[in-house]
């Protein structure tokens, strides 16, 4: 692909160090591990999310994570998969996966920032809040599928009901 910049000198800021400040603001725990790596915990309604930002410079990316602090069991992963599937059809940005080294759902963004001066803050913000809301809608989903006995069409069901109203 021939690029249209030309020989245009390009930098990108690290989208980390605004990243930090969001996290910082949020009063969130987290641990800024180097300059291409942080991670940090936010509280969630159904549990905390462990969040972790990755930056590579060198492409000009910047791969997100949100975990859910749920451990699948191995005799449970097929029927997360579907559900995964299922919720993956749904969204518009992101997608849910499974960590197979320690068995925890994730929902999994990447920004490109090739040829601009860096990432907003708001960017950053509806990127974490998109993650987030999306993790919360889906959380009792989740359940119903691993410790509820559900189909994940009937959990994914289940889950996508509005209530009008509180008790």
């Amino acid at each position: 692909m021939t690029a249209l910049a030309g020989h245009a000198e390009e930098t990108t800021l690290n989208p980390l160090d605004i990243v930090e400040q969001i996290v910082s603001a949020n009063d969130w725990a987290f641990d800024r591990r180097s300059d291409s790596e942080m991670a940090a915990e936010a509280p969630g309604r159904w549990c905390h999310y462990g969040l972790f930002f990755s930056w590579s410079d060198e492409i000009a990316a910047m791969h997100f994570t949100c975990a859910f602090d749920i451990k699948v069991p191995p005799r449970r992963r097929a029927a997360l998969y579907e559900l995964l599937a299922l919720a993956n059809e749904r969204l518009w940005i992101g997608h849910f996966g499974l960590d197979r080294d320690d068995g925890m759902p994730v929902f999994r963004h990447a920004v490109l920032l090739r040829g601009a001066a860096g990432a907003s803050a708001e960017s950053i913000e509806d990127m974490v809040d998109i993650a987030m809301t999306e993790c919360e809608r889906f959380y009792p989903a989740f359940q119903f599928v691993l410790w509820g006995g559900k189909t994940p069409e009937e959990a994914l069901q289940a889950a996508m009901l509005e209530c009008a109203g509180e008790a």
